[in-house]
């Protein structure tokens, strides 16, 4: 099912795919195009290319009125961006989370990120596909499969995994169907999806971004944030979108923090700046490890002092975290729909599972709903099984693993390659990724700021660096990102796009 509005198409020819966010405002801005005429022609765009991909769920009618009254002021001036479909809108396309039991679920309202995009000029052009619940119904899920959407594919190679769980917003970004996109992570859902579509992916720091109006599933872990096709775009993205939320408490030092990103860029930012290389987290590949050798190289010429960090001891990292989260899921779900409005029908979780029970053909044909079967019976999080799971697995990502390993040698950042290249579809066996890192998870459990920018291919499929470091350090990995971009040369579009 596709909630899909047609928007006005363009004859217009301008390239988009390779343009950035900053290149096309500044377009908008001395009058050589029109915020509506970009509309049109993103729109045109999503309709050449969006029925081979399945990217997008639905476009936002009033997106044409919007983009006509935007603020010449503003720093998003004009810029269509793309909210992916588990953030609430205040337009006419429903919040799904990828799942037909909130099909009905009009919120009529903005999340507070979406909020700050719109006041900070940006157009809302639609909502993009995600796999469904976020990645956390099933076990053996394909990521960047709905029910609503289908399978979003990756346009680099239409048989290979977009990855997920902003699967959507990574491939409307790398095939040129927005300035930007706005994603969310609890583990991997932003990173992951950006460094197999070959583009900038951002997961700040939990607590720097809002999350009210967004599908929970860990308050722990859960943030948005920006994706886009360079680091720029990714600073000042966040510039608008970070800042305190009375209604969310992990946000009440953000406005201490928050800053313009764009202004820690320089293109000599990595000299002399010091980096943990995590080889132990580079997984098997060959060829992944030659790509990242030459970065290295690359990171050493423009000056940065690299230090091999020795394999790191993740003990039951990944049990805690699951542990942790299958209890955070259930009350946090639980939470959002008690608020959604009455024509949904799902108000708990355990009504998410009847429901996918007795949808079992649409709902579930390739996988099942383990994970919200495992939730339902979870310990509250006032068990002291769940406090100490949590606690542990804070402690043994975040002081423990990251800062120890910042500390230790006077480090700034960990960088790693993010994952291995794209994996073959396989809805029947779900995801099998063969060669990821895992060095994400570390700042996913943490809590801590994450930043992959493309570094290179490996047999035609994207590969990202990840610059990982201690809680509300998105200005260094920007920084320390933006020069290696600018070493690495300019983005380019996959083929075709």
């Amino acid at each position: 099912m596709r909630h899909r509005t047609p928007a006005k198409a363009a004859h217009i020819t301008a390239p988009v795919a390779e343009d950035t966010a900053s290149e096309q405002i500044a377009r908008v801005r001395a009058g050589s195009l029109t915020p509506e005429a970009l509309l049109a022609l993103y729109a045109a765009q999503i309709h050449r290319h969006d029925p081979n991909l399945h990217a997008i769920l639905g476009l936002n009618r009033q997106a044409e009125s919007e983009a006509a009254s935007a603020s010449l002021a503003a720093p998003l001036y004009g810029l269509p961006i793309l909210i992916k479909d588990n953030i609430d809108t205040r337009d006419f396309l429903p919040t799904t989370a990828g799942s037909l039991a909130l099909a009905a679920n009009l919120a009529g309202r903005d999340a507070v990120v979406v909020d700050r995009l719109r006041s900070g000029g940006a157009v809302v052009l639609g909502k993009t596909n995600l796999s469904e619940w976020a990645n956390f119904r099933s076990d053996h899920a394909s990521s960047g499969w709905s029910a609503v959407g289908g399978l979003t594919l990756n346009p680099w190679d239409t048989t290979r995994s977009a990855c997920g769980s902003s699967a959507g917003s990574a491939v409307a970004v790398a095939a040129g169907f927005a300035g930007a996109a706005i994603g969310t992570e609890t583990d991997g859902s932003i990173t992951c999806p950006a460094a197999t579509n070959g583009i900038v992916g951002l997961k700040p720091t939990v607590g720097l971004v809002s999350r009210t109006g967004i599908v929970p599933i860990s308050p722990a872990q859960d943030t948005a944030g920006p994706m886009t096709r360079d680091v720029r775009d990714a600073a000042l993205l966040l510039s608008v979108m970070a800042g305190s939320d009375p209604a969310d408490p992990a946000t009440h030092d953000a406005d201490r923090h928050r800053t313009d990103y764009t202004q820690v860029l320089q293109s000599n930012g990595l000299r002399g700046a010091r980096i943990g290389v995590l080889r132990f987290a580079s997984g098997t590949d060959p060829a992944v490890h030659a790509l990242f050798d030459r970065t290295l190289a690359t990171l050493r010429a423009q000056g940065a002092i690299l230090i091999d960090i020795p394999a790191f001891d993740r003990k039951n990292l990944d049990a805690l975290e699951m542990a942790a989260m299958l209890s955070e899921f259930r009350d946090s779900v639980n939470a959002y729909l008690a608020h959604t409005p009455p024509r949904v029908k799902t108000r708990t979780l355990a009504d998410l599972v009847v429901f996918n029970r007795d949808h079992a053909e649409q709902e579930m044909p390739w996988f099942q709903q383990e994970l919200f079967e495992r939730a339902l019976v979870a310990p509250p999080r006032s068990d002291a099984h769940y406090l100490d799971a949590r606690n542990q697995a804070r402690q043994i990502a975040g002081p423990g693993g990251i800062d120890a390993l910042l500390h230790r040698d006077n480090l700034e950042a960990l960088i790693a390659p993010t994952i291995g290249p794209a994996w073959s579809n396989d809805l029947v066996n779900g995801d099998r990724p063969g060669d990821g890192t895992g060095a994400g998870s570390l700042a996913a459990i943490a809590g801590y700021p994450h930043l992959t920018v493309p570094m290179g291919q490996v047999k035609g499929l994207p590969i990202g660096l990840s610059f990982i470091g201690t809680a509300w350090s998105e200005g260094t990995l920007l920084r320390l990102g933006y020069a290696f971009e600018q070493a690495r040369g300019k983005w380019h579009a996959p083929p075709g796009f």
